[in-house]
């Protein structure tokens, strides 16, 4: 409801455990390192504990994202059920067959072990993963254990992955459970979040929403961290909540008397001589309509002046940004053709109707289609088309051309029309094309230890980028300086920080050094 009131592309503070909101806090970073590990290990339980709300889930959604193609994955997260239910649950996830009807449990488990050994003769690696384990039973905990027993001679062909509160740690340490605990691999608490972190946190996730204004001023940080502990979902209920407080309010950012009010509503503690949030909204949003004044009445307090009058919801129903629409004059028909012949020029090339992508690569460009955030876009820093829908639900494709903190500029059909960001929220999905220019590399991951010419280029757009003269070395090597700065990279522009060059981090990279190539942002909001 207060995305475009702020410019927002989308909603920042949702509980939805989206990877592309994963603040990779220390901690988080530790937490995903040690689920790497154990995925890439030799097999048995990698265990993952924390509080409610500190980000288990969504650590393990983008460790799922970087996960080999060589592993077969089931995720489980409803893990309260009898052994045969998660057996049954666990032969569904991942494809086995077994006899219709079947309820025995060496059936399942039978099943599961041919499965098992099928996969590791092609080379697979089989991965589970159970969110909420501290429900599980100690009766289906054993059972889990039991299917780790089948192993080669230098791995175990299950890899269970465990995620749970805190009471999961505690389960596992009894006497009962000891053979399982005994083969866990690697383990970590998730911890809450630090004052600074909380602080870089917010500013993260009002980042890939689309923003870099302040709507939480600094001054805040230290109320917002004492009142959620630390806790990232915690931290997401009350700035959403305070959020639609400035909203309602019309105020420009959330102030301390509007996020002690979110405080109030969210842990449900009374109001003290203020009206609710949500009572504010409800007023606005019925004051067109005349019925606001039924619900208005000055809060109790000493007498005011006579002639003072109570003050009036804010309207919030008043705002009312512009959005896209498609030309009356030209066919809608027309949209994608046009889109991308605007794109195309900007790269100074003629687009012909046809496959943008198989172009793009003719040209030695590489076609990226996928979904994502404004902040998203300005890190990699190309035009992009974009597919929107006007109001009638109808889409049509636009090019991107030029975007700041608060407008966006697009060619629609044959005409260029601006945008303020917010009205976007109501129009765009995420969904995006661009082209960008792949770097002249040999491989397609540079790693710690490689060395060669893929680490000279590396080394050279680091140099560029700090607007450095780039050191000589006929065999430059990727050591732990070059891994330090691709990570401080990787955590800047809103990527896990992994180390490794990879798709993701090449883009950015080419956002960032390609000089050549034209531009989103007209200039860069820092390094």
């Amino acid at each position: 409801m207060y995305q475009s009131y702020f410019g927002l592309a989308e909603a920042p503070f949702s509980i939805a455990p989206d990877p592309r909101y994963l603040y990779m806090s220390e901690r988080h970073q530790e937490a995903l390192a040690h689920l790497l590990y154990g995925v890439n290990g030799s097999g048995g339980f990698v265990l993952l504990t924390g509080e409610v709300g500190a980000g288990k889930t969504t650590v393990c959604r983008c460790l799922l994202e970087q996960i080999p193609e060589s592993c077969d994955v089931a995720y489980i997260f409803n893990p309260r059920q009898t052994v045969d239910e998660l057996l049954a649950t666990i032969c569904a996830e991942f494809g086995i067959a077994v006899p219709p009807g079947n309820t025995s449990v060496k059936v399942f488990v039978d099943c599961i072990n041919t499965h098992l050994l099928d996969a590791h003769a092609r080379g697979r690696h089989t991965v589970l993963v159970i969110d909420e384990a501290q429900n599980l039973s100690a009766d289906v905990l054993e059972q889990m254990r039991l299917l780790t027993n089948l192993e080669t001679s230098q791995r175990k062909l299950l890899q269970i992955i465990l995620l749970g509160q805190s009471e999961l740690a505690e389960m596992l340490a009894r006497p009962e459970l000891r053979q399982l605990a005994q083969r866990i691999i690697a383990r970590y608490h998730l911890g809450p979040l630090s004052k600074q972190e909380v602080a870089d946190y917010v500013r993260h996730r009002l980042g890939v929403a689309g923003t870099q204004r302040k709507l939480f001023p600094d001054s805040l940080m230290k109320s917002l961290y004492r009142l959620s502990g630390g806790t990232p979902r915690v931290i997401n209920v009350l700035c959403d909540r305070a959020l639609l407080g400035a909203y309602v309010q019309a105020k420009e950012r959330v102030d301390l008397a509007t996020l002690k009010q979110a405080a109030r509503e969210v842990f449900h503690h009374p109001a003290k001589r203020s009206r609710s949030i949500m009572f504010f909204l409800i007023a606005g949003l019925l004051a067109s309509s005349g019925l606001a004044a039924l619900l208005y009445q000055p809060v109790a307090q000493a007498p005011a002046p006579a002639k003072t009058e109570p003050a009036k919801p804010v309207t919030p129903m008043a705002v009312a940004p512009v959005t896209l629409e498609w030309p009356t004059a030209e066919p809608r028909s027309r949209s994608k053709e046009m889109a991308y012949t605007a794109l195309f020029r900007t790269w100074g090339a003629d687009y012909q109707e046809g496959d943008e992508c198989l172009q793009a690569d003719a040209m030695g460009l590489s076609c990226r289609t996928a979904r994502g955030g404004l902040d998203e876009l300005r890190q990699l820093n190309r035009p992009a088309v974009l597919l929107l829908n006007d109001k009638q639900g109808r889409k049509f494709h636009a090019t991107l051309t030029l975007l700041d903190d608060r407008v966006a500029i697009f060619n629609v059909g044959s005409e260029t029309r601006a945008v303020a960001i917010g009205a976007l929220a109501e129009q765009w999905s995420g969904q995006y094309t661009l082209l960008w220019r792949v770097p002249p590399l040999t491989q397609q991951k540079i790693q710690l230890g490689d060395h060669g010419p893929d680490v000279g280029w590396l080394r050279d757009q680091f140099a560029q980028i700090d607007g450095k003269a780039a050191e000589p070395g006929e065999d430059p090597v990727f050591d732990e300086t070059m891994l330090r700065q691709v990570k401080q990279f990787q955590l800047a522009r809103g990527l896990p920080p992994t180390g490794i060059v990879g798709t993701q981090t090449l883009m950015r990279l080419s956002g960032a050094a390609d000089t050549t190539a034209p531009k989103l942002v007209r200039e860069q909001r820092g390094k």
